[in-house]
Order: C-alpha cells, then structure tokens, then sequence
C-alpha cells in the first residue's frame, strides 16, 4: 500500500509539472501575441520560382536577434518537417501539420547562416536563418535546418542580389 501512495504521489506530481509547463507556455504566447500580430497571408500571386524547393527541418521563431527567444504564438513555436521555397515575391515556407508561413520580400533584411537557433545547436552554418519584420514592426529570426545544406550560400545570395 505504501508503494502505490509513493507512485501515485510520484503521478501527481508529473501531472502538476506537466499542467504547469502548458500554462507558461499559455501565458507566453498571451504576453508575445501583441508584438506578433497577423502573420502575412500567402498571397494568390507567388511570382517567378527563383530557387528550387528545399526540404528540412522549420526549428522555429525568434525574437531578433536572440537566438532562444522563441515565439510561441500560434504554431510558431512547434518544429515541423517543411519545404522551403523562394520565389520572386518572398519566400514560402510549407510546414507540415502547420500553416504555411509567407515571408514577404520587402520585410526580409538577412538570410545567412547559424551554428544554432530556437535552442537547436548545429554544427558551423549548419541553420539557414531568415531574419524579416511582421507587419507589427517587430523583428524576428525564422530558422530552418535544410536536409541539403550546400544549397544555403545560393539563399544567401538571392536577398544579398550577389547572383545578377
């Protein structure tokens, strides 16, 4: 009988720990949704395919420029597998069990590489990191780990315009 009261002890404190992870992450989003705001729709008219698709690993959001501040809002914070694509207009990325997050051009100001991002450590430039403003202003770090990450100095160039 003393065993049982030690596990369900033991389960009831689980289950409080657990219960108390979900509302800090609750009151995290709650906290981080005004400087988030509306997410950009994905827009009817994609533009020119400027870079082939490529598969990998959506890490995440942060807020710019911590590299573990991440953003909880919405599906924002959950890792996916995803497909990335850059298309004249900005740069599609298409997760899996998420909404697909549209990056317009005009927002983006950097893609370049990262040892880490959202608390994923890599190797050297082992995360592509795309950093662009929300429409509310605020500044933010998108981090994908590609399957193919030879292909990441070709995004790099395609903001930096070194490949015209």
């Amino acid at each position: 009988m003393e065993r049982l009261l030690w596990v369900l002890g033991c389960l009831a404190l689980f289950a409080l720990g657990v219960w108390l992870m979900y509302r800090g992450w609750q009151k995290r989003a709650a906290r981080q949704a005004g400087r988030v705001g509306e997410l950009p729709a994905v827009p009817a008219e994609l533009g020119a395919q400027v870079l082939e698709p490529t598969t990998g690993l959506y890490l995440g959001s942060t807020f710019a420029p911590s590299w573990q501040d991440r953003i909880v809002v919405g599906d924002l914070g959950f890792r996916a597998t995803a497909e990335l694509t850059r298309f004249e207009h900005g740069i599609l990325l298409q997760r899996d069990g998420a909404t697909a997050l549209w990056i317009p051009q005009e927002s983006i100001s950097a893609v370049r590489t990262e040892r880490g991002h959202a608390g994923k450590v890599m190797t050297e430039d082992g995360v592509l990191v795309i950093r662009w403003t929300l429409p509310t202003g605020t500044e933010i770090d998108t981090g994908f780990r590609g399957d193919d990450k030879t292909v990441y100095p070709a995004w790099a160039r395609t903001v930096t315009g070194d490949d015209e």
